[in-house]
C-alpha cells in the first residue's frame, strides 16, 4: 500500500505548488510510473493545464516541478520532457515504510467496499454427476471475487444454487428406478463419479432411442416440480447424496459458500407465479399458437435472435424461467419466501445454510445485495443478458446492478487427457457431462498431487510422509486454481499436468517456491530483525523488491472493481519475479554492510512472505513452508 502513502505526498505536493503558480487545479491523476526514469510516481496535469494556460505541457512541467516542495517519502520532483511531473522517494523512507507497513496485520486489504454488500453466485452445477475441470474455473474464479471483495472491505454473501429438479435429475431416476442401475457405486469410486460416469450416460443412451421412456421422464420431471410427491421426495434424497459429495471435492480446493440455494424451493416458492403474471400483463412474453413452440410462453428475440422459451407447452418451467425469480430474490427485489437451516453436512470452517419450505419467511433476504456477480460460462450469455433486461425494464434495476461474470471454456491438452485415460486422437479434451466425455476435478487433483509427492519427497528426504503429502495437495490444489484465474475470461483455457507443476514461469508453483525460499531465509535468520538500516536497500533489486511489494494496494482495487483475478495473479506473479530476482543476487544473512543492513534484508524478505501469503490467500492458492 505504500505506493498509496507515496502517490498522496505527491498530490499534497502537486497541490501546493499548483496554488503557488497561480494555476487552477483540473482532476490529474498520480500514479504509479509505468516506465523507467519517469519517477516512481508521476502526474498527467501539464497536459490538463496546456490549454488552458495556452503554453506547453513541457514548460508548464518544469514550472510545476520547480514549485513541489520535497516530503518524507518525495526525495525530488522532475519534469520529463514530454511533459509528465515525475516524482522520485526517498529510496530509505520508502523502504522503512513498505516493510513495516507489509508487516502490520491488514496490509493485504483494502477498505473501498465498507458499508456495501455483494452477492457472488458461483459453481452451481448440475446434481447428477462430479465436478469436472471445466466446472473449476466457474469455482476458482467465483471463489476469487468473493474473496476479492471481502478483501476490499465488501459485505459478501456467496451462493451456490442445486438444480434439484431439472430434466437431467429426472432422466437419472429413470436409471435408477427402470434401467436397474445399482443404487451405490463400487469400491474406491464417489457417489458423484459413479452416478455421472455409469448411470446418467447409460441412461441418457437409452432415453434418447426410447419415446416411451423420454415420455416417462417427462413425467416424472413434471411430479418433480409439482412436489409432494414421492419422485420430488425421491429427487430430494438422490440429488443431496450427489450434492455432499460434490461439496467435498469444492471445500477440498478452499472453496466455501454462504448458502445453498435449491430450485425445487424456487419453483415452489410462488416467487415465479407473481413474476410470470407481471411478465404476461406486460407483454414481454406471449403464448406461441404456432410452430415449432406452439403452446409455449416465449420471450421474442431481438435483432434476429429466435425466441427464448419460459414455459414448455406441458407447464413446466424452463431455465430462465426458474432463474428469473433467482435473479429477482438475489436482489432483494421480492419478499424472502424462505427458511434457512443448517446443512446436514458440516462445512469446514464457516456456517452453511439451506433454503426451506419451512419456518419463518418475510422481508429481504439476508443473503440479497444490492450488486449480484452471476458466474456462468459464456455459452449462457444470451439466456443472461435476457434476464438482465427483464429486471432493469420491470424492476428498475440499475446498469451494473446484476453482472453475469462470463467466462470462456476449459479443456485438457492432449498429453494429459491421455495421462488420465481419455484418448482424443492428439487433440485437446473439451469437456461434455451429457456425452460422458469429461475427467473428474478430483482425477486431475489426484494426479496432480501424485506428481507433487514424487518430486516433495525427493527434494525433502527424510520427513515425515504426512507432512509431505499436505504439501503435495497443497501444490495441487494451487496448480489447478492458479491456472484458472490466471488467463483472460474470453481466452479458453487448455490445462496441462506438467506445465502447471513447472516452477518456472506464470504457475502456482513458481510462485510457492518463491515463498518456501523466503521461509527458508527466515529460518536461517533465526529471530527478530533488531535495528534496521533501510538505506542499505536501496540497490536495484531491492528496491525493486520494495516496489512490489508497495504496488499490492492499487493491484487489489483494481481487480476488484474489474472483477478480474487475473489482475491479483498478474501481480503475484511479477511480485515473486521481484523476490527471486532479490534472491538471486544479494546475500541476506552473511552480515555484509553490518547487523543494520541484514536486519534490513531480513525484514524485507519477511514482507515478500506476508504479502505473497496474503495475495495468494485471495485467490485461494496455498502458500507451503517447503516445496
Amino acid at each position: 500500500m505504500t505506493l498509496d502513502a507515496l502517490a498522496a505526498e505527491a498530490r499534497r505536493s502537486m497541490g501546493a505548488a499548483l496554488s503557488s503558480l497561480g494555476l487552477g487545479a483540473p482532476d490529474y491523476g498520480v500514479e504509479p510510473s509505468a516506465r523507467p526514469g519517469f519517477g516512481d510516481v508521476s502526474s498527467n496535469a501539464a497536459f490538463l493545464l496546456a490549454r488552458q494556460a495556452g503554453r506547453p505541457p513541457a514548460a508548464i512541467a518544469s514550472d510545476i516541478a520547480r514549485a513541489c516542495p520535497a516530503g518524507r517519502l518525495v526525495e525530488r520532483v522532475e519534469a520529463h520532457a514530454s511533459g509528465h511531473v515525475n516524482f522520485f522517494a526517498d529510496a530509505a523512507a520508502l523502504a522503512r515504510e513498505t516493510v513495516t507497513s507489509a508487516l502490520r496485520k491488514g496490509y493485504c486489504t483494502a477498505d473501498v467496499g465498507r458499508g456495501r454488500r455483494a452477492t457472488v453466485e458461483h459453481t452451481s452445477v448440475n446434481p447428477n454427476k462430479a465436478l469436472h475441470i471445466g466446472h473449476m474455473r466457474n469455482v476458482a474464479l467465483g471463489d476469487a471475487v468473493a474473496r476479492m471483495l471481502a478483501a476490499t472491505g465488501h459485505d459478501v454473501s456467496t451462493l451456490n444454487y442445486v438444480d434439484d429438479s431439472g430434466l437431467q435429475v429426472a432422466n437419472l431416476m429413470i436409471g435408477f428406478d427402470e434401467l436397474g442401475f445399482a443404487e451405490s457405486p463400487g469400491a474406491g469410486q464417489k457417489f458423484d463419479a459413479y452416478c455421472g460416469d455409469t448411470v446418467y450416460v447409460g441412461a441418457m443412451e437409452r432415453i434418447e432411442a426410447d419415446e416411451g421412456l423420454r415420455r416417462r421422464a417427462s413425467e416424472v420431471l413434471a411430479r418433480i416440480e409439482r412436489g409432494g410427491t414421492e419422485e420430488a421426495r425421491r429427487a430430494e434424497r438422490l440429488t443431496r447424496r450427489i450434492l455432499d459429495a460434490q461439496l467435498e471435492t469444492c471445500w477440498r480446493v478452499g472453496a466455501r459458500y454462504d448458502c445453498l440455494n435449491f430450485e425445487s424451493h424456487i419453483l415452489r416458492s410462488g416467487m415465479w407465479e407473481g413474476i410470470f403474471a407481471r411478465l404476461r400483463e406486460s407483454g414481454a412474453v406471449r403464448l406461441e399458437a404456432a410452430g415449432k413452440n406452439a403452446g409455449c410462453w416465449t420471450v421474442p428475440g431481438e435483432d434476429g435472435e429466435d425466441d427464448k422459451v419460459l414455459v414448455r407447452s406441458g407447464g413446466t418451467a424452463t431455465y430462465m424461467a426458474k432463474d428469473i425469480p433467482y435473479a429477482a430474490w438475489k436482489l432483494g427485489l421480492v419478499e424472502d419466501p424462505f427458511g434457512y437451516e443448517p446443512h446436514a453436512t458440516a462445512q469446514p470452517g464457516r456456517e452453511l445454510a439451506c433454503t426451506t419450505l419451512g419456518g419463518p419467511a418475510g422481508g429481504a433476504s439476508r443473503f440479497a445485495s444490492p450488486r449480484v456477480i452471476t458466474v456462468i460460462d459464456s455459452r449462457q450469455s444470451r439466456l443472461q443478458g435476457i434476464i438482465s433486461s427483464l429486471l432493469r425494464r420491470f424492476f428498475g434495476v440499475g446498469e451494473g446492478a446484476y453482472v453475469h461474470l462470463a467466462y470462456e471454456s476449459v479443456a485438457l491438452s492432449a498429453e494429459t487427457a491421455r495421462g488420465l485415460g481419455l484418448e482424443t486422437g492428439g487433440r485437446a479434451a473439451q469437456m461434455s457431462g451429457r456425452r460422458g466425455l469429461y475427467v473428474g476435478a478430483d482425477s486431475v487433483l489426484d494426479s496432480l498431487a501424485a506428481r507433487a509427492m514424487e518430486e516433495t519427497s525427493r527434494r525433502n528426504g527424510g520427513a515425515p510422509e504426512a507432512e509431505l503429502r499436505r504439501v503435495a495437495e497443497q501444490i495441487a490444489v494451487g496448480a489447478l486454481r492458479y491456472e484458472m484465474v490466471r488467463q483472460d475470461l474470453d481466452r479458453a483455457v487448455t490445462f496441462d499436468l506438467a506445465r502447471s507443476l513447472s516452477l518456472e514461469g506464470d504457475t502456482a508453483a513458481y510462485l510457492q517456491y518463491a515463498h518456501a525460499r523466503a521461509v527458508r531465509v527466515l529460518e536461517r535468520a533465526g529471530g527478530g530483525h533488531g535495528d534496521a538500516d533501510y538505506g542499505a536497500l536501496g540497490g536495484p533489486h531491492e528496491r525493486a523488491l520494495v516496489m512490489a511489494i508497495g504496488s499490492f494496494g492499487p493491484a487489489l482495487r483494481g481487480a476488484a472493481s474489474s472483477l478480474s483475478p487475473k489482475t491479483l495473479a498478474r501481480y503475484a506473479h511479477g511480485l515473486a519475479v521481484g523476490f527471486n530476482s532479490f534472491y538471486e543476487h544479494v546475500r541476506v544473512t552473511d552480515g555484509e554492510g553490518g547487523d543494520g543492513a541484514t536486519a534490513a534484508r531480513v525484514a524485507l524478505v519477511a514482507a515478500f512472505r506476508a504479502t505473497i501469503e496474503g495475495t495468494a490467500g485471495i485467490l485461494g492458492i496455498p502458500m507451503p513452508g517447503r516445496m
